[in-house]
């Protein structure tokens, strides 16, 4: 893995997305309740205070979990909720060192289909079945992972010019579409609730 990505929008946190497995599957699982910049600057952030130009599995899985919180925690906090989310990083490096020794890559190499994919994907600690469906799409639209049927695994994730998550951000215009379209389906749902349907 080594590509361009512009998820952060700052350049040295992208690097490290762009050329980390398992940084790009702690951005993914930082981005909720938070801007996608903030969620995707994270493992920079975390890299960073650990003293590495990456983030290790075995490492941050080893980690005493009140000194791996605290380290989320120091100003500007990692994400909104940075206690609980560092319990999620940890859960996912675990599952990795267990099932994959650690390899994040593992995640997604030599897998056949899309729908295996998928199932790998959403069997991840923090990974529902649309979070698995939006990485899954990021891995075939910017990162070259495409095993067969991955378009229809990632469902409308996987449409191409579809600006719908992060999948589709290449820079700052496609970033304002994907906001865009996030709005109106915030609005719609709203909408909807509002008429009791």
């Amino acid at each position: 893995m080594d590509v361009t990505l512009h998820l952060a929008q700052d350049p040295e946190a992208d690097a490290l997305l762009g050329r980390s497995p398992l940084a790009a599957l702690v951005g993914m699982l930082l981005d909720q309740q938070v801007p996608m910049e903030w969620a995707f600057k994270g493992p920079a952030t975390i890299a960073q205070r650990l003293g590495a130009d990456d983030l290790d599995a075995h490492e941050i899985a080893a980690h005493e979990p009140e000194a791996f919180a605290a380290l989320l925690s120091q100003k500007p906090a990692v994400h909104r909720y940075p206690g609980s989310m560092a319990k999620r990083i940890q859960q996912l490096c675990q599952y990795l060192v267990e099932h994959y020794d650690g390899d994040a890559e593992g995640v997604w190499k030599d897998v056949a289909t899309g729908k295996d994919l998928l199932k790998r994907l959403a069997e991840l600690p923090g990974f529902g079945k649309q979070k698995a469906q939006i990485f899954l799409a990021l891995l075939g639209k910017q990162l070259g992972v495409r095993p067969t049927g991955w378009r229809e695994a990632a469902g409308s994730y996987g449409e191409p010019d579809s600006f719908r998550s992060v999948a589709d951000i290449t820079g700052p215009e496609s970033l304002v579409k994907v906001r865009a379209h996030k709005q109106e389906m915030k609005a719609a749902a709203k909408a909807a609730k509002a008429s009791g349907k």
